[in-house]
């Protein structure tokens, strides 16, 4: 007895991914393997994905943070933190460690935390996860980006830039900051709190501090002070630039005064407290024990601090106890001898309150975060998934999320990613294959 053939009567889950940066790529691989049943395509509007990763850490890629406690790692994100607590308890910077070891990928951890593969080669990170990518099945496209999505019954349609269009089931929207992100979201029904740069340097129009250029000061307490509003501060390294102020403890402080500063159009005053262990004190007496013991020496030449020489040399100019031109032409310098008690108050004042106008911003090398993005309040922060769209994920920098500098941007992208990816595949029903729900386009021009 012959049995007659039997048709198919499902479909493999058809779900998109727009935007190959960490989250997104990240989100795919995810699926992909969680999901082996559904097709996952990713489409990115670069020549090649994972862009960002290829930069990070000055091309070394800054994968994580050694930092394993959520209730300490949320304190890094100026934005997002509270939405990340729970994400965290599901997958942090152990996970991520964990995940690119299991591949053959190992981390370390330098002394400020940072975590860095072995070889200190970003292409390693991109190779890893280039390679999960093919072997779970993810289909890729660059050079594919999308110019309008809509929603259909229970499809995504999708219309690339070369008007093809695409349909599936799930879509997940991780394309950063981009501006076209943004308005694909805004079609869908979500708002967007509008974006602005996080992560820059402070353009300071001082001359004489700009022949500093270089110097380095490893702790450093920086205040930071705009009309009306209270002050933030940062303590940790500074530098010095020709154009500025850079260094951790800046990059912070312009992470967490991003809005602000953004409103004020980057006009603001920094004050630098350059020994933020000693109390004006203990900096008095030092100063006075110098006096006994060097009268004859000149103040700028003997630097009683571990501070660098030239920045030494800098805050004595600015205290009026330095080096100064004479009348011949020459050269006069104040001897501690000479040290007067108003003089010594100036000296502490520079030493623990210099204070420098900002006018503008510069940038963080060539890795740009910004603040802003999909309101977290429309997320699930459970699965990712939008609560005004059924069936449409975010994950990543297109989040109102950012942190600080120290890898704490890739742990958030790592993170969302793993939550969207583990849930786009998950609990839906076979489908039956009908007219018109076939993707259009499958075969993109990659």
């Amino acid at each position: 007895m012959r049995s007659s053939p039997t048709l198919a009567t499902s479909r493999p889950l058809q779900i998109l991914v727009v935007g190959g940066g960490a989250g997104g790529f990240f989100a795919a691989i995810v699926c992909a393997e969680a999901h082996p049943q559904a097709q996952v395509t990713l489409f990115e509007a670069g020549s090649q994905p994972l862009s960002k990763v290829r930069i990070s850490g000055g091309g070394r890629c800054n994968v994580t943070h050694a930092c394993f406690d959520p209730a300490a790692l949320i304190q890094f994100y100026p934005r997002g933190g509270k939405a990340l607590r729970g994400a965290f308890t599901r997958f942090q910077p152990k996970d991520t460690i964990a995940w690119f070891a299991k591949r053959g990928v190992t981390l370390k951890t330098e002394a400020d935390g940072r975590m860095f593969p072995v070889t200190d080669n970003s292409e390693t990170v991109v190779d890893c996860l280039t390679q999960a990518a093919l072997r779970a099945g993810v289909k890729i496209y660059t050079a594919a980006p999308v110019s309008r999505v809509t929603k259909e019954n229970d499809y995504f349609v999708l219309t690339l830039k070369s008007g093809q269009e695409v349909r599936g089931d799930r879509l997940l929207l991780a394309s950063g900051s981009s501006p076209q992100g943004f308005q694909l979201a805004k079609s869908l029904g979500h708002s967007v709190e509008p974006p602005v740069p996080s992560l820059f340097t402070f353009n300071v129009p001082d001359s004489q501090l700009h022949e500093l250029a270089g110097v380095s000061v490893e702790s450093a307490k920086v205040q930071l002070f705009v009309p009306e509003g209270k002050p933030i501060e940062q303590i940790g390294p500074v530098l010095i630039t020709h154009w500025g102020l850079s260094g951790p403890a800046v990059l912070k402080l312009s992470a967490w005064g991003a809005r602000i500063l953004h409103q004020h159009r980057y006009q603001a005053t920094v004050r630098i407290n350059w020994l933020p262990t000693e109390t004006a004190e203990t900096v008095r007496q030092t100063l006075l024990a110098a006096k006994t013991e060097f009268p004859r020496k000149s103040i700028a030449a003997h630097n009683p601090f571990t501070l660098p020489r030239r920045l030494w040399q800098f805050l004595t100019m600015k205290a009026g106890v330095g080096e100064t031109d004479d009348s011949e032409g020459g050269s006069a310098s104040h001897r501690w001898a000479d040290f007067s008690k108003q003089a010594m108050n100036r000296l502490i004042q520079q030493l623990m309150q210099t204070e420098l106008p900002v006018k503008g911003k510069g940038v963080f090398k060539e890795e740009f975060v910004t603040c802003g993005g999909i309101r977290l309040k429309d997320v699930n922060f459970q699965t990712m998934e939008s609560r005004c769209c059924p069936g449409l994920y975010f994950a990543g920098e297109i989040l109102d999320i950012d942190g600080i500098t120290g890898g704490f941007n890739f742990q958030s992208a790592w993170t969302t990613g793993w939550l969207a990816g583990q849930a786009m595949g998950a609990s839906f029903p076979d489908a039956e294959i009908g007219a018109g729900a076939k993707a259009k386009g499958e075969r993109v021009k990659n």
